[in-house]
């Protein structure tokens, strides 16, 4: 299963963390793993190179955060997508990705 986990401190999103495998197809051919690795490189694509923001992102395979350093603002609508688009995906295949909140 895939796991994400969002941060939030005050009503603000300061990043995510995914890690695992979704296991719904064998490797290279799981259409699910490549929806959630899609998007959440595109989320810390444009969190890093098109806003610039001062921030962390690491991605391994079966992994990847994104964690905004400082003013998280600039970035909430771009979270707030990738929460909506991923919880949505949730719906699709509860077996096979989470989606949590937690806030710090």
């Amino acid at each position: 299963m895939i796991k994400i986990n969002f941060n939030k401190v005050s009503e603000e999103y300061t990043g995510f963390e995914c890690k695992g495998h979704s296991m719904s197809a064998p490797h290279g051919e799981d259409i699910v793993c490549a929806f959630v690795s899609s998007a959440c490189f595109m989320a810390a694509n444009t969190v890093t190179d098109v806003l610039g923001l001062d921030a962390r992102a690491k991605a391994t395979d079966g992994y990847m955060s994104l964690e905004i350093k400082n003013s998280p603002t600039p970035a909430q609508d771009i979270l707030r997508g990738l929460v909506l688009h991923l919880t949505e995906l949730q719906k699709d295949y509860p077996d096979n990705i989470k989606v949590t909140i937690t806030e710090v």
